[in-house]
């Protein structure tokens, strides 16, 4: 969706910054997500957790 966005705002605008910045918000948004989906599924564990009680 944001890709749409961002091609949209550049075929009105002409402006390329615009268009890559719109881009690098949706591939932060794909890293996000990723890295949620990550946790969700115990790939990425709290490295704080063995310190806890100590």
């Amino acid at each position: 969706m944001i890709k749409q966005i961002a091609w949209n705002t550049f075929k009105n605008t002409g402006d390329i910054n615009t268009f890559l910045e719109l881009i690098e918000v949706e591939n932060t948004q794909k890293n996000i997500n990723r890295i949620n989906g990550e946790k969700n599924n115990g790939n990425i564990q709290n490295k704080w957790n063995h310190n806890i009680g100590k």
